[in-house]
Parts: C-alpha cells; structure tokens; sequence
C-alpha cells in the first residue's frame, strides 16, 4: 500500500534540490521537435527520470504561485509540488501499467506544471460512425510502460483509429476551475459568426456524482481538478485512489493482472494527520499555480492582437472569462486571460477520432492560449512545429478563420503571429 512517510517526503525534497543546477536552457531545450514517439516496452531505470527544478521557475513568468495566497495557502502550494516531482516505484503503488513515474515527467516545461512533448496514446474503432472506445481490450488510454514485460500493453489488430496527445500545461488552471458553469454556458449561447457553435461538456464528475460543465483535457472530460489529479494518478501511474479504485488490467486481462497484483486497491491512502491523499495535494499545486504572465505588447503585436479579432479567432478563443465568488482571495472574480471559451468545437480534419466523455470524435476543446510562447510543437498531437503552420491546420469550425489568416499579407501574418508570442 502507499504510505505517507517523512523519509519519502525528504527524499522528494533532496531530489528537487539537486536538480537545482537545470538551467533555463535544458529547460527550453525540450521545445525541439521530437521524433517518433517510442515503441512500447519496458520502463526505464527509475534513476534515469530528471525532475525539474524547484520554484523560482526555469522561465520567468512561469511556474510560481498565485498572488495573494494566505501563508497555508503557500503551504499547500509547496507540499503539492513536493508530491508532483515524486517518483513513484511498484512499492508505492506505480503500474502494473502506466505512462509515468510522476507528475513531472509529463509536465515540466518551461516550468514544473508546464507541459512536454511526451505523447500518450489513445486508441478505438469506428464502425459506420460509431465509436467503440474498446474498452474491455485496454482502451481507450494506452499505458506504454509496465512492471513487468509480460504486462506489457499492445494496440489491438481491430483498432482502426490511433491517436496522439501531447502533455498539456497546467498553469492557471484553479483560476479555470473556479469559473462557473454558468458562465460558460452563457458564453456559448451567444451568437457567433462564421458558423461557429459550440458547446459546454455535459458530464458528471466523479468528485460530487454531480453534473458539470467539463474544462480539462483535450476532450474537456473533467470539471474539477481533483477528479482532474485522481484520473491521471489512476490511468497515467496505475495508482489507485478513493475515486478510481480498480487497477488497470492490461489489455483488459483481469487473470494476468493477478498474477503480478502486490498491492492492495487503493493504493493511495488518505493521511489521518492532514486528512488529504496524493491525489489532493497534486490537485492543490494545480489549483494555486499561477497563469503564466504576458509579455509586454510592441506596435507589431498590438496590430497583430487587432488582427486576431478581425479575423475571427475569438470566437473560440474568447480572451477572457471570469471566476465567481470564492472564499479564496486569490480565486475571488478575477479575470481570467486564457483565451479559450472552453467550449467543445467540430474540428473537421482538425480532430483525434476519439469520443470521450461528452465529446464526440470530431469535437475538441478550445485549447486556452496563454503561454503559448513557450510551447511547440502545437496542436492537441504535435502536428505543427510552427504557429503559421498551426493556424493553416484549423478546420471544422475555425475553417473560416483560417483562410481569413491565409488571405493576409506575409507581414500581416508576423504581426498576428507577433501577437501570440506575448501570450
């Protein structure tokens, strides 16, 4: 079972402050185009994992705390990004199938909490327009990696839709979590040009049992950050926890999970002390950690932020919504500068082919743009490797969009493009 102990705390601790020599160039260093992704197979010694270097981030403007949290706030913040850089091990609950050993792997640049160019896999079949997530066969989350090779995962022979995702980032997301539903549903019953509809992610979260507006993920499949944390704990480590209970069997095979089932379900225990469990102290670092800050405007972005308009973008990629009353000062209506409505779009060829929670396999949700500056590739798979690339990839919705950018001049063009690099 996995313990809360001072020893696996001080050891997260040691860890963190010796990757304090990473410099801000490894960092940005992982913004390289990578190649394909790896094929699966056996995980890599636990030692080999680098964990990104502790607050003050990598890049400034990026991976700090909200303003305005009261002293235990900050606490939880820190406690939170102790447990996010952990490594997790078979004894602690890691596997029997997984994709990372932490938090960090995934999520680290340009700063702890950011994203990364590591793929994860989805997988299905599509039969006459109907989606079999294959899930009594693994699907649709393919964990790449196993405890040991005879659990090791494989794409079925009858799945006809494979998809890639890249590791989002993280930064500002309690400020999303704290926008109403409301809020977002009335954003998107206001009419809007060019075709563009949208709609709000009906599902039910497994935190309150209750139904929600989704905002997190790709497929806006979650609504809360705890569900958000327990989730990824569950289907990306293998840990199970008070909101997903049951293992992963590899491939669906129960009778081969037994054979290599050590620990008792679920692994992630609640400490008696503090009365929290892993999942929630990763959800606290996300929910203070603050949204990356813009970058002052120049007379080529400010023409490129008008043209951004003009041509429609906004009307997915609204610039700003805004928090409903918290007991957080911090959270407390804010302005919240993420450009995205949150809303879930027909993306045409713009799409994964997956239908998750309540998306459908041609729907995707507005990706939020700030710190867009420090990303790349882009888009949902990594298919662009440049900003003008990305924005020629629009289709379904934001096709008309689209080609009003591809009519612009090649300087028009820099100053939008200008633009997003503020962001």
């Amino acid at each position: 079972m996995k313990k809360f102990s001072p020893d696996r705390k001080m050891v997260a601790i040691a860890v963190a402050a010796v990757c304090c020599v990473l410099s801000a160039a490894s960092a940005i260093a992982q913004f390289a185009p990578p190649g394909p992704p790896p094929p699966p197979g056996p995980p890599q010694p636990t030692a080999s994992v680098q964990i990104p270097a502790p607050f003050p981030a990598n890049l400034p403007g990026f991976g700090g705390p909200l303003e305005g949290l009261t002293r235990d706030l900050v606490n939880a913040f820190n406690q939170g990004r102790i447990e996010f850089t952990n490594v997790e091990t078979p004894a602690s609950g890691l596997g029997p199938i997984f994709n990372g050993r932490s938090c960090a792997e995934c999520h680290s640049a340009p700063a702890l909490g950011g994203g990364s160019n590591t793929r994860v896999t989805r997988f299905g079949r599509n039969v006459d327009g109907v989606f079999d997530a294959m899930e009594s066969q693994g699907g649709s989350l393919l964990q790449r990696f196993a405890i040991n090779p005879a659990l090791q995962e494989v794409i079925p022979h009858e799945a006809n839709v494979i998809a890639q995702r890249l590791s989002t980032p993280l930064f500002g997301l309690g400020l999303i979590e704290a926008i109403p539903d409301g809020a977002i549903v009335q954003n998107m019953l206001v009419p809007k040009p060019d075709g563009v509809r949208g709609k709000a992610a009906d599902i039910t979260d497994v935190v309150s049992g209750q139904k929600r507006v989704g905002r997190f993920g790709l497929k806006a499949q979650q609504a809360t950050l705890l569900a958000f944390s327990a989730d990824a704990y569950a289907n990306e480590m293998g840990i199970t926890n008070r909101f997903f209970p049951k293992e992963n069997a590899p491939n669906g095979n129960e009778a081969l999970l037994a054979r290599f089932k050590r620990t008792i379900d679920p692994e992630d225990e609640i400490d008696p002390a503090t009365g929290k469990s892993d999942i929630d102290l990763a959800a606290e670092f996300m929910r203070f950690l603050a949204p990356p800050t813009r970058l002052a405007a120049t007379p080529q972005s400010a023409v490129g932020e008008s043209l951004f308009g003009q041509a429609g973008c906004t009307a997915c990629h609204t610039p700003v919504l805004r928090t409903g009353p918290s007991p957080i000062a911090a959270l407390d209506r804010k302005a919240v500068n993420l450009f995205s409505d949150l809303l879930l779009h027909d993306m045409g060829s713009l799409n994964d082919g997956i239908a998750q929670a309540g998306a459908g396999t041609n729907e995707m949700r507005t990706s939020p743009l700030w710190g867009l500056r420090a990303r790349g590739p882009y888009l949902h798979d990594g298919r662009a490797t440049s900003l003008d690339a990305a924005i020629r990839a629009h289709d379904g919705e934001g096709a008309v969009a689209r080609d009003r950018y591809i009519g612009m001049t090649p300087q028009l063009k820099r100053n939008l493009q200008d633009f997003l690099n503020t962001l």
